[in-house]
């Protein structure tokens, strides 16, 4: 939501989204971004049930709640007798970052994908998409517009991978950016080659090309049962600083 904000400001009309905010003009408490996500940002008890009212009487028109813990927990109280029911609930996912190099030597094989490779690199993201959410972007005449998320990524200098005999191994993407932190989505290894080590070195390469090109920090968010990836990031050097939640519609 920072980076949309930091790019087009507050102003409806230059959004694909609405802004919600909440508190007087001159002391703006919280903030809602209503789009393809909703995401709460800074929001007090006071300020869910006052989102919550403004969007439950609309069409959901979301693919899924996600933000702190607190708040998407929350709002999805008050919004699940209307909206429900979800197709998943994360309630635990520790949001972990990093500010240092990692103590990982990193993959000198990980690097940014060119504009021609989105034809190799579009078949890993499907996957990843499709093992994480449990559902295909493809699905419902999807892949035209996440193609070219895809695309979006790639000529931004965001989207990461190794290669190996023409197709990816492992990638990984820097899905949102501010001045602040870069976070890492899109972590993706391949399934015959998993537990190898490809995973912490290719992080490792990602968050020493994000400090010293894109922001001071790097951050993920990842599900509290999955250990092996929880194992990865901590090896790499992050370290929990908060905890997320996620509703799937």
């Amino acid at each position: 939501m920072a980076e949309r904000v930091s790019m087009a400001g507050l102003a409806w009309w230059r959004q694909d989204a609405r802004i919600f905010g909440y508190g007087s003009r001159r002391n703006l408490e919280s903030l809602c971004w209503v789009g393809a996500n909703l995401i709460p940002v800074h929001a007090t008890t006071a300020a869910i049930a006052a989102f919550a009212e403004m969007v439950a009487g609309e069409p959901r028109g979301c693919s899924s709640i996600v933000g702190s813990a607190e708040a998407v927990l929350g709002l999805w109280s008050h919004l699940a007798p209307t909206w429900g029911p979800s197709r998943d609930v994360r309630p635990n996912q520790p949001l972990m970052a990093i500010s240092n190099p990692s103590p990982i030597a990193p993959d000198p094989g990980v690097r940014l994908v060119r504009p021609d490779e989105i034809d190799m690199l579009f078949p890993a993201a499907v996957a990843m998409y499709t093992e994480e959410v449990g559902v295909s972007p493809t699905a419902d005449g999807g892949e035209r517009s996440y193609r070219e998320r895809i695309a979006e990524l790639i000529r931004a200098r965001r989207a990461y991978a190794r290669f190996h005999n023409g197709r990816v191994i492992f990638k990984a993407e820097l899905a949102v950016v501010t001045k602040h932190t870069a976070q890492i989505q899109g972590v993706w290894t391949d399934p015959e080659l998993r537990g190898h080590g490809l995973a912490t070195a290719g992080i490792a390469a990602v968050v020493r090309d994000a400090l010293r090109r894109v922001a001071p920090s790097v951050s993920l968010y990842v599900n509290d049962y999955n250990l092996p990836a929880r194992r990865v990031y901590e090896r790499c050097g992050f370290q929990q600083v908060g905890t997320f939640a996620t509703v799937l519609f």
